[in-house]
C-alpha cells in the first residue's frame, strides 16, 4: 500500500524560500513521483517529477527556481522552492503513479493529504 505525507508548507514573502518533504512508503518498481499544486480556482497541475531513474521534469513556470530531488535511503522527496511569487501560492500534493511520468494529475494514482504555501 502506498503512502506519502508531505510536510514543509508555510507562509513567506515574495522573493523567499520554501522546502516541502514528502515521506513515502510502498513505491518501488518503475515509478514516477512528483510534486503538484492546485491553485485557488485553477486546475491540479504538475510542477515537478522525477522517475525511478531520476530523469527530471519541471512546468516552465517554475523551471530555474524549484528543485526536486529525492533521498532513497530516507525514502523522501523534497521540493526546493526558491524566489517564490505570488503566483506559486497553492495546496502542493506529492503524489505518485506506477511507470513513466505524465504531465496529467490524473494519472497520479496515489496522493498526500496535501500541504499549503502561500506567498505574499
Amino acid at each position: 500500500d502506498v503512502q506519502l505525507v508531505e510536510s514543509g508548507g508555510g507562509s513567506v514573502e515574495a522573493g523567499g524560500s520554501l522546502r516541502l518533504a514528502c515521506e513515502h512508503s510502498g513505491v518501488g518498481g518503475r515509478y514516477c513521483v512528483g510534486w503538484l499544486r492546485q491553485g485557488q480556482g485553477k486546475d491540479r497541475e504538475v510542477v515537478a517529477s522525477m522517475d525511478d531513474l531520476n530523469y527530471v521534469t519541471y512546468a516552465d513556470s517554475v523551471k530555474g527556481r524549484f528543485t526536486i530531488s529525492k533521498d532513497d535511503a530516507k525514502n523522501t522527496l523534497y521540493l526546493q522552492m526558491d524566489s517564490l511569487k505570488p503566483e506559486d501560492s497553492a495546496k502542493y500534493y506529492c503524489a505518485a503513479k506506477r511507470g513513466w511520468c505524465s504531465w496529467s494529475s490524473g494519472d497520479f494514482n496515489y496522493w498526500g493529504q496535501g500541504t499549503q504555501v502561500t506567498v505574499s
